[in-house]
């Protein structure tokens, strides 16, 4: 199997420059399943069921958003064994994103900066290569803005992107919480936050009338933020009835890294890092919003019990994507199997 072959496989491409690397993997592994062999290069993964946001996953570990932005591998990432696959974050037009070098490993910490910056070919080309798919799982969007729609007129490009992409969803992350699009972060503000939702959730709820189903929402937030403000996002959570809570993106903290190679790059930083901040951030919203809004717990997986804990911490999936970087394929079962027999509430 290809998957005991991974470190072998990593010592090169961690020679390469990591977008470039990036690259490489996903094009091979995209070959793969063009050719229809991807599936028997992995290892099996159990089934282990659980129902969340009305949506029966075949098991609770999923792709983070960011690894395909474009929806241009997810046959060859399905093979991986993913209980589901988030794809995006996607703008309503194409951009290329920030200047390159924007991808920086930082090996003695088990993490990554980076500052790429919504780069992605644009909603249109992501409808085209999900309607090429076969995949049929559950398969997430995540939506956010243009660089250049100004903060007062973001909602603009969330109600574009709902709306192109509601038919292929099974769910929609809304994306407020990079720390590479300027500004984008004050949409986590109490009263900008409130507004947006209130809107998407009207959208929504015209968009379930017409297509005769309902795609859940789900907010992706920020590991930076201070008690007040996961009060306050959660009471909104409640009050709009928004369907999910992605807890969390990667965070602005230097703390673990500042005195390594790249530590000081800026940009948003994720691994093992963020694996007490996300943990911190599920706690508390699981305290406050128990099972009425599902929560996904994403940031520093690098083991089965690593995601063990975030469901323990009152998260109902998991989410990995830098440590598929760093331990390979393994990953996905051994986390799979870890998680399999923990009891939880579905919702």
């Amino acid at each position: 199997m290809i998957s005991s072959l991974y470190p072998l496989a990593r010592a090169h491409l961690f020679r390469m420059n990591a977008e470039t690397a990036h690259h490489l993997t996903l094009c091979l592994l995209d070959i793969a399943a063009r050719a229809g062999f991807a599936h028997y290069l992995f290892q099996k993964v159990p089934d282990a069921p659980r129902t969340v946001m009305g949506l029966t996953f075949p098991n609770p570990v999923g792709l983070a958003a960011g690894l395909d932005k474009d929806g241009a591998c997810i046959d060859g990432l399905a093979a991986l064994g993913f209980g589901f696959i988030e794809i995006g974050t996607v703008t309503p037009r194409p951009q290329v994103g920030n200047p390159r070098p924007r991808l920086f490993r930082l090996p003695q910490a088990d993490a990554l900066i980076n500052r790429m910056g919504f780069n992605n070919c644009g909603i249109d080309i992501l409808v085209a290569n999900i309607r090429a798919a076969s995949y049929h799982g559950i398969l997430g969007l995540n939506i956010g803005k243009n660089t250049d729609t100004p903060l007062d007129r973001a909602a603009e490009d969330y109600l574009f992107c709902l709306e192109r992409i509601y038919p292929f969803a099974s769910y929609i992350a809304i994306n407020i919480s990079s720390p590479n699009t300027k500004n984008l972060r004050q949409l986590q503000s109490a009263d900008a936050l409130d507004a947006l939702l209130g809107t998407l959730k009207d959208k929504q709820q015209r968009l379930a009338d017409r297509y005769r189903k309902q795609v859940p929402l789900a907010l992706k937030i920020a590991p930076d933020l201070d008690d007040e403000q996961i009060k306050s996002i959660s009471d909104m959570l409640l009050n709009h009835h928004i369907d999910g809570v992605i807890a969390t993106n990667t965070t602005l903290s230097r703390t673990v890294v500042k005195s390594l190679r790249h530590g000081d790059e800026a940009g948003g930083l994720s691994g093992r890092p963020v694996f007490h901040l996300s943990n911190r951030i599920i706690r508390q919203l699981y305290a406050r919003l128990g099972d009425a809004v599902p929560i996904i717990g994403v940031g520093g997986i690098f083991t089965g019990e690593d995601a063990k804990a975030k469901l323990t911490a009152g998260a109902s999936l998991a989410q990995i994507y830098t440590g598929l970087i760093y331990r390979g394929p393994t990953l996905v079962a051994e986390c799979v199997h870890a998680t399999a027999s923990y009891l939880m509430p579905t919702s």
